[in-house]
């Protein structure tokens, strides 16, 4: 601050309360959008059925959170705007595999892929350091998502 000219360190000085006050209100004002308010648990028509105990374990903490309506919502993302991304985030993730409302287009090697490129993403495992797997549970994982998958 030592760097800038006297009369706009006055002004930043004189500015700076009023900025806090316009923040404050702003982030006020966006808790009233509903949007990733609604934490209501949808119903589970079609369950996915694990038949490997293990590797159900593994989905439920690894994955669970937000490709089903199983999601446990922590105190953070029942704020906007992380409301808004959070909702956004798990709209996305269920929209393309929910475990609750299983559609069977997801493959072993689909899977095994998701896991190797990104999933879960690393924004949300550094909040949830259990959700990263070794590569011993993502095989895990995998072979008993694999092994539950229905008999065609």
């Amino acid at each position: 601050m030592a760097l800038l000219p006297t009369p706009l360190r006055q002004s930043l000085r004189k500015a700076a309360p009023w900025a806090a006050l316009v923040f404050l209100v702003l982030l006020g004002a966006i808790q009233l959008i509903p949007y990733g308010m609604d934490h209501r648990r949808a119903p589970e028509p079609n369950p996915f059925k694990w038949r490997a105990p293990e590797a159900e374990a593994l989905a439920k903490a690894a994955c669970y959170d937000c490709h089903s309506n199983e999601t446990v919502w922590w105190w953070a993302v029942k704020i906007a705007p992380f409301s808004w991304l959070a909702q956004s985030d798990i709209d996305e993730a269920k929209g393309k595999v929910n475990f609750s409302d299983w559609n069977g287009r997801l493959t072993g090697p689909r899977l095994r892929r998701a896991l190797d490129h990104g999933m879960p993403p690393w924004y949300y495992s550094i909040a949830h350091p259990h959700t990263r797997l070794t590569e011993a549970q993502k095989q895990t994982l995998v072979d008993g998502f694999q092994a539950s998958l229905p008999k065609p």
